[in-house]
């Protein structure tokens, strides 16, 4: 195991243009570290950089305390797992685990324990005289798994190692991963452009953009105290809602009424014009499924649902808004820089399953206000970071 150490690193190509750019990350010895973004932020060239499949243009590789930068990738000890899973379709299971070990001339001894210990971690005795052809997707990723086991490698990187799987299949694998980094204790890198892996697996996650570091926290952190507009929209399923705001005398004026905030975030935003307001869609309630003494009326507004959507445990409404062009734009902008096209002048708000609201209903809706945060739309910077 050891530690990764990312200093100012830049990757440019022939057009001078960095798919890369400045990025600093020290990743823990042990720890599980996930690089996020939408298509063509640069996750994958780093990723690269750092097993040497790509070379760097400027700033330095460390690992385990030695600067890799001029090693070749055979040399600096790291196991590679593939979203194509890279197997040899002519060798059997247990021939595949045993690959690199017999590249390595390791005693035939050595090869058949390390084999059959990685076979027994990820449940693969019984398919190990089968071909990778007759496995199911889940399977074969297992196997690319074990190859990466048995190498006692630094560290393990993954790059979009489920991207190829069915959704059932990504939410089991998402936890043998993560099962298995626990197990083995190994210094992890994973790239994925999957929000909801994640969340769910890494220490820290890094969110990129054009080659940028944009935020590097907790999953936690990310969720509740993004620092930016590109990291609020782009954490989160449905994403957080954007409404244009203004602050006056300790209140926000929204689109769909005028409602109290707490002093510290009214105290930053006061007077500023016209900011961008972001709310989680988990901070609505439908009124009519809440206890009277919880229902405060001054948090309150009537809307309008236009399509509801119910989940079984839960459910979301969508309520449309109008706003100003301004920000019309600036949502527009937001969804293309974050692949998505859900971010428009709409709530998205998550229900209580026993809410009997219906599509083309007007109900009345509780909005903790108190949650919101406010983002300078020119910047994109929160202003509210930390309350």
């Amino acid at each position: 195991m050891a530690t990764i150490e990312m200093k100012n690193i830049v990757k440019k190509y022939g057009d001078g243009f960095p798919a890369v750019n400045d990025v600093s990350i020290d990743v823990a010895d042990g720890e599980f570290l996930i690089l996020v973004g939408p298509s063509g932020c640069g996750k994958s060239t780093l990723l690269r950089m750092i097993v040497g499949l790509e070379d760097i243009t400027s700033g330095d590789m460390v690992i385990g305390g030695e600067r890799v930068n001029d090693l070749a990738p055979r040399d600096r000890n790291l196991a590679m797992v593939f979203q194509n899973y890279a197997l040899y379709p002519h060798l059997t299971v247990y021939e595949n685990i045993a690959f690199p070990l017999r590249l390595k001339k390791r005693p035939e001894k050595e090869i058949d324990e390390k084999v059959r210990q990685a076979s027994r971690t990820l449940d693969l005795d019984e398919h190990l005289e089968r071909k990778p052809g007759n496995l199911s997707g889940g399977q074969r990723q297992r196997v690319a798994m074990g190859r990466a086991i048995v190498r006692d490698a630094k560290a393990f990187l993954f790059d979009e190692p489920l991207s190829n799987l069915d959704a059932k299949l990504r939410g089991q694998m998402r936890t043998e991963i993560a099962r298995l980094q626990k197990q083995l204790g190994i210094t992890t890198v994973y790239v994925t452009h999957d929000q909801t892996e994640a969340m769910t697996l890494g220490d820290r996650v890094a969110v990129m953009k054009r080659g940028v570091l944009q935020q590097l926290a907790s999953p936690r952190e990310l969720y509740e105290q993004p620092v930016n507009l590109f990291v609020a929209g782009f954490i989160g399923s449905p994403p957080m809602n954007f409404l244009p705001a203004t602050v006056e005398d300790g209140q926000v004026t929204l689109p769909f009424g005028t409602f109290p905030l707490p002093a510290d975030k009214a105290e930053r935003t006061e007077g500023k014009g016209l900011l961008l307001a972001g709310i989680r869609p988990e901070h609505f309630e439908d009124v009519s499924v809440m206890a009277d003494d919880a229902v405060d009326g001054t948090r309150t507004f009537q809307a309008h649902v236009d399509v509801r959507e119910w989940l079984g445990d839960q459910q979301y409404a969508y309520v449309p808004y109008d706003a100003e062009a301004q920000v019309q734009d600036q949502l527009r902008d937001l969804a293309r820089e974050a692949d998505s096209e859900s971010l428009r002048t709409q709530l998205v708000v998550s229900l209580d399953a026993a809410s009997g609201a219906q599509g083309d209903d007007d109900v009345t809706l509780f909005i903790d206000s108190d949650r919101l945060h406010f983002f300078d739309p020119k910047s994109g910077e929160n202003l509210t970071v930390g309350l």
